[in-house]
């Protein structure tokens, strides 16, 4: 039972404005009205900043004007704003000024405008946008295969592609590490990752191959749905939270092409199997061995028609969309 994702873009979408800035996107910020000694971000006490004007720092004490309001400040927490032209800056590592107000503002401002991948040095920031971009396409993955990580738009494919070309250049061992906060994206991102290397180091299918048999790329792909199955579950701030970590190994042959797959599980929260908050559920292969997907799964798992006659999965008050979800299958 995965988040609730709204889709909002075709697969044949022009992915391009969901990846660079257009030019008159640029023209726009290059007009923004800026003074290089007075532009300053300053606090606004709801844990946000706001742009200022700067007319006295005794490097204790700041005094800023706020529109046509003056405040007063400690030194350290405003910060200056970085001249137009770096606007919606691809790597914030080029940032003239890198303090926390400018780190926020190139985040929210690419957001915005829906470019969701910003590089931080060798790091690169994902921005979960709880929508559907056109930009993890056979098309996208083409424009980033053997380019370089600066030669094309910020990317998680970016990253990837740098990973395996130092692969089979240096041959030796990469890794990537992938975390954040809960609904951050870490368990969309793994399977983008896993989706790109699988398209790009597929082996070349044989002349008399069987049409029936799953190829490696997809039986890879394919362990994603089961892992959630067995690992995730609905939390107060994701719908589709992975209570484990997971390492996973893709092994490659000399010719730089899949040859096999393994996965570490670690640290599963085994307490959510017997209780759960009110908002919250148990894992998801609980609620789906409930569903009438499989007409004879429940018949042969002894499973009963109502979950309340399990205390086990039923202790959340957010089971009403689940129930009938349930009985329209019926």
């Amino acid at each position: 039972m995965p988040g609730h994702v709204k889709k909002t873009t075709g697969p044949d979408e022009d992915p391009t404005p969901y990846l660079a800035v257009s030019i008159d996107l640029k023209r726009e910020h290059a007009m923004k009205v800026y003074d290089s000694k007075k532009s300053y971000w300053c606090p606004d006490n709801k844990g946000n900043f706001i742009e200022s004007l700067l007319e006295n720092d005794d490097g204790t004490k700041a005094t800023v004007m706020c529109g046509h309001e003056k405040k007063v400040f400690k030194s350290s927490e405003i910060g200056q704003v970085n001249p137009p032209k770096f606007e919606m800056c691809e790597d914030m590592a080029n940032l003239t000024f890198l303090n926390d107000a400018s780190v926020f503002w190139n985040l929210k401002i690419r957001f915005v405008n829906k470019l969701i991948y910003t590089y931080s040095g060798l790091f690169c920031i994902v921005v979960n946008p709880y929508k559907r971009y056109p930009i993890y396409t056979g098309t996208v993955v083409k424009m980033y295969l053997g380019k370089r990580k600066n030669e094309v738009p910020p990317h998680l494919w970016a990253i990837t592609e740098t990973a395996y070309r130092n692969m089979l250049i240096n041959l030796k061992d990469q890794s990537m590490l992938i975390t954040g906060e809960s609904g951050a994206g870490k368990t969309e991102n793994t399977k983008k990752v896993i989706s790109y290397l699988a398209a790009v180091a597929a082996p070349k299918k044989k002349k008399d191959h069987d049409p029936k048999k799953v190829s490696l790329e997809d039986q890879i792909v394919a362990t994603n749905p089961i892992l959630e199955s067995y690992g995730n579950a609905k939390t107060s701030r994701n719908d589709n939270s992975s209570r484990f970590g997971k390492f996973i190994r893709i092994h490659f042959n000399t010719a730089g092409k899949l040859c096999g797959c393994d996965i570490e599980s670690y640290l599963l929260e085994k307490s959510r199997i017997t209780q759960q908050q009110s908002v919250e559920r148990s894992y998801h292969i609980f609620y789906q061995l409930l569903q009438p997907h499989v007409p004879t799964m429940k018949a042969e798992c002894l499973v009963s028609d109502d979950i309340y006659d399990y205390i086990y999965v039923s202790q959340a008050k957010s089971l009403l969309p689940l129930l009938m979800t349930m009985r329209s299958c019926r």
